[in-house]
């Protein structure tokens, strides 16, 4: 079982930043692929990065050259550091863990609570 709890959203200006956090409780942090996504009102949840257990990282195009992903593992954390931030960015966004292997993912698919993320002037 791994819980996970996000921190770091809020209100932040056009073209601002923000870094959101996400702690993981277990000892197998490590092992996990983590993921950032985010959901819209009245739209679906979209992957926006991931990194795999071995520091592997993938963007959503809207998002590339301004979001960052990176891992702690000493510290259980997942970061997103969001630069030159957009109205569009407004969301709220939720961490992801899995556990995937050549084949694909497998066993549970945990998420944290989410945390709000509002762009706006």
């Amino acid at each position: 079982q791994v819980q996970l709890v996000e921190s770091g959203g809020g209100l932040v200006q056009p073209g601002g930043s923000l870094t959101l956090s996400c702690e993981a409780s277990g000892s197998t942090f490590s092992t996990y692929k983590m993921g950032w996504y985010r959901q819209a009102p009245g739209k679906q949840r979209e992957l926006v990065a991931s990194i795999d257990r071995r520091g592997s990282t993938i963007y959503v195009d809207a998002v590339k050259g301004r979001f960052t992903i990176s891992r702690d593992n000493a510290k259980n954390t997942v970061y997103l550091q969001m630069n030159s931030l957009k109205p569009d960015d407004t969301a709220v966004y939720y961490c992801n863990a899995r556990h995937y292997t050549d084949y694909g993912p497998y066993g549970p698919n945990y998420w944290g609570q989410g945390t709000q993320v509002t762009v706006s002037s």
